[in-house]
C-alpha cells in the first residue's frame, strides 16, 4: 500500500480512497476534496478494448470506481473503441499490434457487462453509471480542425518529456507518429466529457499521469475563465506484489474477469494463491470488508492468515461471480485441497493428445503447472503432483486421456480436470451470472 499523503480529507470519498490505498497522486488534492465535499461528481476512467475481457489490474479502477459512487458520486466508464485503434504506448517498449475496427468493436462489446457487477446503471438511481464509447467522437473528427482546435495547444517540447516518449526516445526505441497522437486523443476525451456531461475528474493508473495531465491542461486553455480550475485528475497506483511482480499476472497468463477465460475455482485459487504480505493489501483494495475487520484478518498468522486469505478469495469472487458462485469456488477449493471426491465445480482443460509423459503432460501449453521441464521433473520427483488423487514420482509416467476426466493436482496451486480436446471444444462454457446476483 502506498505511503498516505500528510493530507486530512474532509470529502468522506477521498477520505476512503486514500484509507484504502487507492490514491497515488493528483493535480489538485485540495481541489479536487473540495469538490468532493461539495457534492456530486461526474468522473471517469477509459478502458481500451484490446481483449475480449477485462482483468483483475483493470478491476482495481472499476472498484475505485464503485467507492466513489457508493459515495455519491457518477462513473462514467469509458470504452476506447476510439483509442483502442491507435495503442496506448503506455509502459510499452514497441508498438501495440493494430487493432482492426471490428475486433475492437467484438472486444468492447464482450467487456461492457463486466462493468454492471460492480457499477449501478438503474436509471433511478440518482449517480447511475453511465458507459460510453469514445469512437462516437474521435472517429468522426475532421483532422485538419482538430489539429487548429486541440493540436495548437501541445507542445512537442512539453510531449517528449513525459516519461513514455522519453524513455522510448533515451532508449533509440522507435516511436510512431500514430503513437504520438494517443495523448492528444485521450486529452481530447476528457474535454469531450467535460463539455458534454459535466465531467470535472479523471481517474486512471499512475501510468497515465502524463496523458491526464494533458487532458487537464487542454480544458484550462480552451475554457473560459470562469472554468479555469475545474477539471482535474487523480492517479491509482499501479499493483506489483510483494515480490516485485506485476499484479494479475500468473504463470498461465493474466487473471481475466470472464467466466469462459477465467473459471470461478480458478479465480478464487488466485486469490487464495497471493503472498501473505499482501492480503491486507488486497483486502483494502479487492473487498468491501471494513478497515477493522480487515486489521484484525490480518493482525494473525498460520492458520487465523490462511482464514484471511478464504475470506478475500470468497468476498473477491462473490463480486465477480456471484454468490452461489463464490460458494461452489470454495466449496470445490475445500474438496480439491482436502482431497475430497467432489470435483464437479474444478475446471476442465482440454488437451490435444491422447496418451503424454507426466512431465510433457504438467508443462503442456494449456496447463503450465510449472515454469519448465527441469523445474517440473523436480518437483515430480518431490512427489508434489498427483493423478486421481495418487502421487506419481515418475516423471516419464504416461497419462493416457480417455472419456472419463483425469483429475491433476500439481503443486499448491493447480487443480485441473484434463480432457481430451475434442470433448472440451464440445463442452458448454461457464455460465455466467446475472449482474443483479452479484
Amino acid at each position: 500500500m502506498p505511503p498516505v499523503p500528510a493530507y486530512t480529507a474532509t470529502s468522506p470519498a477521498l477520505a476512503a480512497l486514500i484509507e484504502r490505498g487507492y490514491f497515488e497522486q493528483a493535480s489538485d488534492l485540495e481541489a479536487i476534496d473540495r469538490a468532493l465535499a461539495a457534492g456530486p461528481v461526474t468522473f471517469y476512467i477509459g478502458f481500451d478494448p484490446t481483449a475480449p475481457s477485462l482483468h483483475v489490474g483493470s478491476l482495481l479502477q472499476i472498484m475505485a470506481m464503485r467507492l466513489l459512487q457508493r459515495h455519491g458520486h457518477r462513473p462514467l466508464a469509458l470504452l476506447g473503441g476510439g483509442t483502442a485503434m491507435i495503442g496506448d504506448p503506455s509502459g510499452k517498449t514497441e508498438m501495440r499490434r493494430l487493432l482492426g475496427g471490428g475486433d475492437v468493436q467484438d472486444n468492447a462489446a464482450a467487456i461492457a457487462g463486466q462493468f454492471a457487477r460492480f457499477l449501478s446503471f438503474e436509471a433511478d438511481d440518482p449517480n447511475a453509471a453511465h458507459l460510453l464509447d469514445n469512437a462516437g467522437w474521435l472517429l468522426e473528427l475532421r483532422y485538419i480542425e482538430f489539429l487548429r482546435e486541440i493540436g495548437r495547444h501541445f507542445t512537442v517540447n512539453r510531449m517528449v518529456a513525459v516519461k513514455t516518449y522519453r524513455d522510448r526516445l533515451d532508449a533509440e526505441i522507435p516511436l510512431s507518429f500514430l503513437e504520438f497522437n494517443y495523448q492528444l486523443l485521450q486529452a481530447y476525451d476528457f474535454l469531450h466529457l467535460f463539455r458534454a456531461r459535466g465531467c470535472t475528474l479523471q481517474l486512471g493508473g499512475s501510468d497515465q499521469w502524463g496523458n491526464m495531465i494533458a487532458g487537464v491542461e487542454l480544458i484550462r486553455r480552451v475554457t473560459s475563465d470562469g472554468q479555469h480550475g475545474a477539471a482535474h485528475c487523480l492517479t491509482l497506483p499501479l499493483l506489483t506484489t510483494a515480490d516485485g511482480k506485476k499484479m494479475g499476472k500468473t504463470e498461465r497468463g493474466a487473471v481475466w474477469l470472464a467466466a469462459d477465460r477465467v473459471a470461478p475455482f480458478d479465480y478464487y485459487q488466485f486469490w487464495i494463491g497471493c503472498d501473505d504480505r499482501d492480503v491486507g493489501k488486497l483486502l483494502r483494495l479487492y473487498t468491501e470488508l471494513p478497515i477493522d475487520e480487515i486489521n484484525e484478518l490480518v493482525s494473525a498468522s498460520g492458520a487465523a492468515l490462511r482464514e484471511a486469505k478464504s475470506r478475500l478469495a470468497f468476498e473477491a469472487t462473490r463480486m465477480l461471480h456471484g454468490e452461489e458462485g463464490a460458494h461452489m469456488a470454495a466449496a470445490a477449493s475445500r474438496q480439491a485441497f482436502g482431497g475430497g471426491e467432489d470435483w464437479s465445480a474444478v475446471p476442465s482443460v482440454g488437451v490435444a493428445a491422447d496418451e503424454l509423459r507426466l512431465v510433457d503432460l504438467i508443462t503442456h501449453e494449456s496447463i503450465q503447472a510449472f515454469k519448465s521441464k527441469r523445474e517440473a521433473r523436480q518437483r515430480i520427483e518431490d512427489g508434489a503432483v498427483k493423478i486421481n488423487g495418487e502421487v506419481v514420482v515418475d516423471p516419464n509416467h504416461p497419462v493416457t486421456l480417455s472419456d472419463e476426466p483425469v483429475r491433476l493436482q500439481a503443486g499448491k496451486k493447480i487443480r485441473l480436470q484434463l480432457v481430451r480436446a475434442e470433448r472440451a471444444a464440445d463442452a458448454p462454457p461457464p455460465e455466467l451470472t446475472s449482474p443483479d446476483e452479484s
